[in-house]
């Protein structure tokens, strides 16, 4: 890692501690290709000194790869969900996780999706938690965001769902109810499309991906590949539940940190 990188990644690794975004990065640290980004990444993976709990993925935008890590600490499965808010509101999007089973080590032969279907052990609703550590990350390029993590600030993994109904769940009907408390309910119908159409290609590009530079997937890592409905804000200490279309229902309220 070069001392560029290694500069960046301290300054991103901190503001992910405190939680508190800040200004684009210096310009003779900013990443001007996928490569470094993606060194940069890994610095921020080294000096959290967090273990690699969940990965987010998507099929690469015009040749650009799409993929961060998320780490132990803010992967969470009970309700409280404790999040970065901004303005009592935390950012979120609605997305399927496939948790392995198996590991799928780096290896010198491509991985099939049939191989990488039978690691799977379980589908998950989710729900990735958004956050950036630049105050405007529509300032920033891609490069300087997938340094980050693509605005990733964490996952909520919630009740696991029929594995083979999910498989190709390319649209869903995402309904959101937020209690306000004495009996008041507000409900947002949403019209959900899976950005990759088969959740699980985005999955099949990470393994091929991450094997191709000499790295690998764990048993019990979690992966999301894409939200049904873009991002959306929800409240802090209401009572919220998501509902998949027919996959099943989600639901937890959020704490600020």
């Amino acid at each position: 890692m070069t001392s560029q990188a290694t500069l960046a990644a301290a300054i991103l690794a901190e503001r992910r501690r405190c939680g508190q975004p800040g200004e684009r990065l210096p310009p003779n640290l900013q990443p001007q290709d996928a490569d470094a980004a993606l060194a940069i990444q890994a610095g921020v993976t080294q000096q959290l000194g967090q273990g690699v709990a969940a990965w987010k993925c998507g099929l690469p935008s015009e040749g650009r790869p799409v993929l961060a890590p998320i780490y132990a600490a803010s992967v969470h499965r009970s309700s409280p969900c404790l999040a970065w808010a901004r303005d009592g509101r935390v950012r979120v999007e609605p997305e399927l996780a496939f948790v392995l089973g198996r590991d799928l080590p780096a290896r010198a032969a491509p991985y099939q999706p049939a191989e990488i279907d039978a690691a799977i052990a379980g589908t998950h609703l989710a729900l990735e938690l958004i956050d950036s550590r630049y105050g405007n990350p529509e300032q920033a390029d891609f490069f300087e965001n997938l340094a980050d993590g693509l605005l990733n600030q964490g996952l909520y993994l919630g009740p696991q769902v029929d594995m083979e109904q999910s498989r190709n769940a390319g649209e869903l009907a995402i309904s959101i109810s937020t209690s306000h408390g004495a009996g008041q309910e507000e409900t947002r119908l949403l019209q959900g499309r899976h950005p990759a159409i088969y959740p699980r290609a985005p999955l099949y590009w990470l393994a091929e991906f991450l094997r191709s530079r000499g790295q690998g997937l764990r048993a019990g890592q979690a992966v999301i590949t894409g939200s049904y409905a873009g991002s959306f804000d929800l409240p802090v200490r209401q009572e919220i539940a998501i509902q998949y279309g027919e996959l099943g229902r989600l639901q937890l309220s959020f704490a600020a940190r």
